[in-house]
């Protein structure tokens, strides 16, 4: 399956280490962060783009914790000699 560049960059940020926090008030998203590992934030990062990555199963949260790459999103995003 391939992913738009925008996904892409999202998907290297998270197996990187960073992480999307999301914000909700009453059970909408009010805001959404993308952190890189070392706490700069991302401002690539949209509801629309978030909706599709959690479609295509390349992120997931657990137990309330901010979201992450799954293994999915592992073998979707390309190497690149930067990843770890």
């Amino acid at each position: 399956m391939d992913i738009s560049r925008a996904e892409q960059r999202i998907l290297h940020l998270l197996a990187q280490g960073g992480r999307i926090e999301v914000i909700r008030q009453k059970k909408k998203l009010a805001e959404l962060h993308c952190y890189s590992r070392d706490g700069w934030r991302f401002p690539g990062l949209d509801e629309h783009l978030f909706r599709k990555l959690k479609r295509k199963r390349a992120i997931a949260s657990r137990r309330g914790e901010p979201y992450r790459i799954t293994r999915r999103g592992l073998e979707l995003v390309r190497s690149e000699l930067d990843n770890r």
